[in-house]
């Protein structure tokens, strides 16, 4: 069942404990490496695998561990989104899940990516004119369909200054890498994305209300919020070059509260902090407490 279906079919008489694929410190105890396997490179099978447990059995086995992911991948599809959405577009719906993992960590609102689906030709061509685009309430509710079936989790924005949620422009992330690099191909070139998306779902482990920040016409990666206190995060790929620490730096510097605000990179380095702003290397900070 789907949790849209507990309160009809449980009248309220339930707990619902939502789990997400292996974290990557699950990831290392999950599976066995030899001694002499650097830590990068084990996350780097990370990043290329995800966190299905069921891949193990594979010993990362490219061409068999995608038939795996391909296989749960239909059946979620098939069974989760199309029998229960009769109004379901089941070529709306892949080239929908393939446009959002080919833009995690992208800001898109529906309008744009139905004029970008509606210019590809051939979503139910038989059934609108040539020229006619998607309306932005159809993928809406198709994106909905797929956050429903944890397929895809959004993240709204969030108004630091104006301490308020805004309506528009969320940012999408699929639920494990495996899934997108099984559909797309594995690659690299869009890592400072991959990385986001492996923070964002590592916020919500450790609990965490996870928003898209903005200030000013500046944005902040996350806004991640317990009711202990916030944390604003930054997440990079490096910040060697000058002009991409002072993007990265920028927002954090606008925020006048004093909640943690912390860079996340692959890089490693004596400087630990920028006025206060902490960096962390990314995985260290998936391997902390």
């Amino acid at each position: 069942m789907l949790s849209s279906e507990f309160s009809t079919l449980l009248s309220g008489r339930y707990v619902e404990i939502r789990m997400l694929p292996l974290s990557f410190k699950e990831f290392l105890s999950f599976y066995e490496f030899a001694p002499d396997v650097a830590m990068d490179d084990k996350f780097q099978k990370y990043l290329q695998f995800g966190g299905m447990p069921i891949l193990r059995q594979f010993e990362f086995n490219e061409a068999r561990s995608f038939e795996a992911l391909e296989g749960i991948y239909n059946t979620v599809i098939l069974r989760d989104v199309l029998r229960r959405n009769k109004t379901a577009d089941p070529a709306l719906l892949q080239k929908l899940v393939l446009f959002l993992c080919g833009n995690i960590g992208s800001i898109t609102s529906p309008n744009n990516i139905g004029n970008v689906l509606s210019d590809e030709g051939d979503i139910k061509k038989s059934k609108r004119k040539a020229g006619t685009n998607i309306a932005g309430k159809t993928v809406d509710n198709h994106i909905r369909m797929l956050k429903n079936a944890f397929i895809v989790y959004a993240a709204g924005r969030y108004d630091i200054k104006g301490k308020q949620l805004l309506k528009t422009l969320d940012k999408n992330y699929i639920v494990d890498l495996g899934f997108r690099n099984m559909l797309l191909g594995f690659r690299d070139a869009d890592r400072g994305h991959i990385l986001e998306n492996v923070i964002y779902l590592e916020l919500l482990r450790r609990d965490y209300r996870v928003h898209i920040g903005k200030i000013g016409d500046t944005e902040v990666d996350f806004v991640a919020e317990k009711p202990t206190g916030k944390l604003y995060v930054q997440v990079t790929d490096t910040m060697l070059a000058e002009s991409v620490k002072e993007r990265e730096l920028r927002p954090l510097r606008a925020i006048r509260d004093n909640h943690e605000k912390v860079v996340l990179s692959m890089d490693r380095s004596y400087i630990t902090s920028y006025d206060g702003i902490k960096t962390l290397n990314v995985i260290d900070f998936l391997l902390s407490d």
